[in-house]
C-alpha cells in the first residue's frame, strides 16, 4: 500500500494487513444471510440500522433499503451495502434461487478484463515494457481486456510516462485487447487530463477512467474534457448511488455508468443504477470483482466487462479476494476460461461458502445486535 495515497502497489516481499466485514442476519426459519466484505465506515453503519432491522420480515428489501438509506443520509452509506446484499443472500436461500435468478438471468458467463496493480519501481510494474508485456501475457490468458493504473511513485506525476504507458500497452495489443486507463485521480489540471486522453485516442482505447484530482465528482469538468477528446469515458466510481450517478448520465458528464454493490447501496442500489443507465441507453460497468458483482453483471445486458483486479505478473492472488471462501470461488488472475470470461456462482442465495472457522479465527471483534 502507497499510504500517502492509498493506492494498492505490489511489493515484493511485503504483506499489507486489511480488515473487511463479516455480516450474519438471521432470521425464525433455517437460512441466514450472509456476506463478507465493506470497509472500516460500514460496521459503524451497520449499527445505526440495526435496531431498524430486529424483527423486521427480512424479505421486505426495498422497504428496508429505504428506510435505512434515510437513517444514513449523512453518511457514505456504505453499511447500507452489506446489509442489503446479506438480505439478498438470504433471500435467494429462502427461494432456493442463486440471486442472478431472483434478478432475472441475461447470462452465465461474463466477459472479463485484467486490472492490474499501480505502476511502481522495483515491483515487477516497473516500466512501460513491463506493462506492455504482462498486456500481452493477459492477451495469451484469453482476456478480452486490459486496465492499467498509473504510476505511483509520488505525489507528483511524469506525464510523458503516463503517455509512454498508454501508447506501449497500445502498440503491443491494441488490436487485439479492449483497453483502458485509470489514472483514479491522479492529474492536477485539464491540460493533463486532455493531453493523456488524446493518446487514449490515438491507440482507440476502450474507456478513459477518473482522471482529475477533484476524485470524479465535476459534471462540468467531465463534460468539458468529454467533448475535446474521442476515448469514451468512465465516471461515478467515486460519487454514491443512483440519483449522483445518473446526474453524470443525464448531464453529458460520463459514457458509463458505474456501479459498486458494496458501495452503491448493495445489490438493490446497484441494480436501480443499472436499469436507469439502460433506460438512458447507457452501459454500466461494475466495480471490481466478488460473488455480488457476478450476480448483477449476470442480470444486466448493458455491461461488456467483469473487472478482475487488481493483477500483477508475478503474483495470482488478487488484492480484492479475501481467503474466506471454502468451495473453490475465486478471483485469481487465472479464474477465466479460454474465452477470457468467468461463470456466476450457481448456488442459492450468492452461491459461495464462507469458511467461518477461518472467520472465528482471525476475528478482530464481534457485535451482536438481538
Amino acid at each position: 500500500m502507497d499510504h500517502t495515497s492509498q493506492k494498492l502497489v505490489y511489493a515484493p516481499g511485503e504483506t499489507h494487513e486489511r480488515q473487511i466485514h463479516a455480516i450474519r442476519i438471521h432470521t425464525d426459519t433455517e437460512f441466514t444471510g450472509e456476506y463478507i466484505g465493506g470497509g472500516k465506515p460500514a460496521a459503524t453503519q451497520v449499527g445505526l440500522c440495526a435496531e431498524y432491522l430486529l424483527g423486521a420480515d427480512p424479505l421486505q428489501r426495498e422497504k428496508h433499503w429505504n428506510a435505512m438509506r434515510e437513517m444514513l443520509r449523512k453518511y457514505d452509506q456504505m453499511g447500507l451495502g452489506i446489509i442489503d446484499i446479506a438480505l439478498w443472500d438470504f433471500a435467494g436461500k429462502y427461494a432456493g434461487l442463486p440471486i442472478h435468478e431472483l434478478l432475472g438471468t441475461h447470462r452465465t458467463r461474463l466477459p472479463a478484463y485484467a486490472s492490474t496493480y499501480f505502476a511502481q519501481l522495483d515491483s515487477g510494474l516497473s516500466s512501460t515494457e513491463d506493462f506492455a508485456d504482462f498486456a500481452e501475457t493477459c492477451c495469451e490468458y484469453g482476456y478480452q481486456g486490459f486496465k492499467t493504473h498509473t504510476w505511483c511513485e509520488t505525489d507528483a506525476y511524469d506525464l510523458e510516462a503516463e503517455i509512454e504507458l498508454i501508447e506501449a500497452v497500445g502498440e503491443r495489443v491494441g488490436d487485439r485487447m479492449a483497453l483502458m486507463h485509470d489514472p483514479v485521480g491522479k492529474y492536477e489540471t485539464r491540460a493533463d487530463a486532455l493531453r493523456v486522453g488524446r493518446a487514449c485516442d490515438d491507440y482507440g482505447y476502450f474507456w478513459y477512467e477518473d482522471p482529475y484530482k477533484d476524485m470524479g465528482r465535476s459534471q462540468h469538468g467531465h463534460r468539458n474534457l468529454r467533448q475535446s477528446m474521442d476515448t469514451p469515458i468512465l465516471q461515478t466510481e467515486l460519487v454514491r448511488g443512483v440519483e449522483p450517478t445518473i446526474d453524470f448520465v443525464a448531464n453529458d458528464a460520463t459514457d458509463f455508468a458505474r456501479a459498486d454493490p458494496e458501495w452503491d447501496g448493495g445489490i438493490t442500489g446497484a441494480m436501480k443504477i443499472a436499469r436507469a443507465a439502460e433506460g438512458l441507453g447507457v452501459d454500466i460497468e461494475y466495480h471490481l470483482a466478488g460473488p455480488a458483482q457476478r450476480h448483477c453483471m449476470a442480470a444486466t445486458r448493458n455491461s461488456n466487462f467483469y473487472e478482475i483486479g487488481l493483477v500483477h505478473p508475478t503474483s495470482k492472488d488478487p488484492h480484492s479476494e479475501y481467503p474466506v471462501y471454502q468451495d473453490g470461488y475465486t478471483d485469481r488472475i487465472d479464474s477465466i476460461d479460454t474465452d477470457g470470461t468467468v461463470g456466476v456462482p450457481d448456488g442459492p442465495g450468492l452461491g459461495v461458502d464462507y469458511d467461518w472457522d477461518y472467520v472465528n479465527e482471525n476475528r478482530v471483534e464481534r457485535t451482536v445486535y438481538e
